[in-house]
């Protein structure tokens, strides 16, 4: 389609888009008309004297790539649960898996993997280099996150070995991605793009040396600015992604890491703001994880994907960021989020609307959502991410129903289209807070005289329990409790029994009793549930459903049964 075909695409929907648009920044709308009437420009192609690489070594090791990726090293490689083989010649061009499967490709991530032998990632890198001189490759994006990596096999030896003339092939190229990235920056789409292709530009900026280099490493004053607009003063992200936020995490300890190899070449204010924004999104990610090390599943977000908390948190104390103490009952005042623990109950909730104002491509309708873990054991959980192409899987994953929270005559809580759209949104508000184990937060949904959903969380020793009142009118409300797939679930009436086997014989198996509100009708339903990219698992939902005249306020307990 054209696009000026898909621009009349959108006219059926013009309230919606209006309602997005409308939230868009100056400078963002600008560039997004920009991009649809023309396009990304063309690649740069660099014609200047060769940069030279400044440094031989990281300051310490960098993190191994992120547990989807899989390789044999000479015949195929695994990403995102899609296989792709690696044989000569390689399909750049590939629709194989989709348009996230494709930047994956492109960032080259899986190259650092142990299985491939310098000669097999000189000949993968010659490849492309040779043969993808335009296309996705080229994309601001995934330029950004493959100029880490050839950057971190460049100073990490990961070529050593090959042919002599590689090292310089890959520098010439990566002048030439930095200076396309460099004119190309994502303003259309802000958020993590934007910072992504900061750290990049940058990040090259260190690694390499001469006139072009120094023009790279002076883009530190623009990351900076992004990074006071993007991370907020409790330390989270502004998308507030549990996912997105340590990908971003890890890319800014690998550009502190190139400058404390040689801190005299950094730019005045680098060290220093990369040092204290790590240390605050270090404690903002350690809020939003679990005990079992993994992230609560929020917006965007899956497993695997990341780093997980301990290791980025390793890395920084390996850079010299001494690391928070670790908390167990918190929140997160402009990101939205809140945990409380006690007693082996750790509840972690979601109480925000869509974010950022501008960008918020990657939320939910998570608004009043919670996640729960007992003795360490996820028991209610979070949706998921399978995929990013526009369907059923990706509205599914986005839909009010889908999170544990309430749903009001199926309406949205906000205006969801496309596959990262969203128009009209919820108010949402921490109106109470005690760390000492209770919490209350409220949401009113996008749409005209939505009701006022008001929710009280309680933590103790004894268990934890959920108070749910409205205001307003409704005709029907749903609510889903959406259960690990570790665990066994039974319903009788108004209570629910949930057991999950633990690995050691020698352990007696947790056992949860669920206490469920009378005012609803409850059912044991099987649904979906997406632990990470390209992997769909059924799982057992508790699904309740009220009428107006017979709701009359609801609680929710969950004990552990000793």
């Amino acid at each position: 389609m054209s696009r000026i075909g898909s621009v009349l695409g959108l006219v059926p929907r013009l309230p919606s888009v209006l309602r997005t648009l409308l939230r868009l920044r100056p400078a963002q709308a600008r560039a997004q008309l920009r991009h649809t009437l023309f396009g990304l420009s063309a690649p740069r192609s660099y014609s200047g004297e060769s940069p030279r690489l400044a440094t031989d070594r990281p300051h310490t090791a960098f993190l191994v790539p992120p547990a989807h990726v899989k390789s044999d090293g000479v015949t195929a490689i695994e990403m995102l649960g899609t296989s792709f083989p690696i044989g000569s010649p390689i399909d750049w061009a590939t629709s194989h898996g989709g348009p996230l499967f494709a930047y994956h490709l492109h960032q080259h991530e899986a190259l650092r993997l142990p299985a491939f032998s310098p000669e097999a990632r000189a000949v993968f890198i010659r490849d492309w280099i040779h043969h993808h001189e335009s296309g996705v490759g080229w994309d601001p994006h995934p330029i950004s996150l493959r100029l880490l990596c050839w950057g971190k096999l460049l100073v990490a030896q990961g070529i050593q070995g090959a042919d002599a003339d590689i090292q310089e092939e890959m520098i010439r190229s990566m002048a030439s991605q930095a200076e396309t990235l460099s004119h190309g920056l994502e303003i259309r789409l802000q958020a993590n793009h934007l910072l992504s292709n900061l750290i990049g530009i940058v990040f090259t900026g260190m690694l390499l040396d001469g006139d072009v280099a120094s023009e790279w490493r002076n883009r530190a004053s623009d990351l900076i600015e992004e990074l006071d607009l993007q991370v907020r003063p409790d330390g989270g992200h502004e998308e507030r992604s549990p996912m997105y936020h340590g990908l971003l995490l890890e890319g800014l300890l690998d550009l502190l890491n190139l400058c404390r190899s040689d801190e005299s070449r950094a730019p005045d204010g680098l060290v220093q703001k990369l040092s204290d924004v790590i240390r605050e999104m270090l404690v903002a990610l350690d809020l939003m994880t679990h005990s079992d090390g993994r992230p609560a599943l929020f917006a965007d977000c899956a497993f695997d994907i990341a780093a997980r908390f301990a290791e980025l948190r390793d890395y920084a104390s390996r850079l010299g960021i001494t690391p928070a103490d670790l908390v167990r009952s918190g929140y997160l005042p402009q990101t939205g989020y809140f945990r409380l623990s006690a007693g082996g109950y750790e509840l972690i909730a979601s109480v925000a609307a869509p974010s950022p104002e501008h960008q918020p491509g990657h939320a939910h309708c998570d608004a009043l959502a919670f996640e729960l873990s007992v003795d360490g054991n996820r028991l209610v959980t979070d949706m998921g991410l399978y995929e990013y192409r526009a369907g059923r899987r990706r509205d599914l994953a986005r839909a009010t129903a889908s999170h544990s929270t309430f749903e009001f005559d199926g309406r949205e809580q906000a205006e969801l289209w496309a596959a990262h759209r969203v128009g009209g949104r919820p108010e949402v508000e921490l109106t109470g807070w005690n760390e000492n184990g209770e919490a209350v937060a409220i949401c009113r949904g996008w749409s005209r005289n939505a009701p006022l959903h008001r929710r009280h969380f309680q933590v103790d020793d004894e268990g934890v329990t959920i108070i749910d009142s409205v205001e307003g009118k409704f005709g029907e409300v749903a609510f889903c409790l959406p259960i690990d797939p570790a665990w066994q679930v039974e319903l009788e009436a108004n209570t629910a029994r949930a057991m999950r086997d633990l690995a050691s014989d020698e352990s007696m198996p947790v056992v949860v009793e669920i206490e469920l509100a009378e005012c609803f009708e409850w059912c044991l339903e099987r649904r979906f549930y997406y632990p990470t990219f390209g992997r769909e698992v059924e799982r057992a939902a508790l699904v309740g459903h009220a009428t107006n005249a017979r709701f009359n306020g609801a609680t929710t307990h969950f004990r552990r049964v000793e």
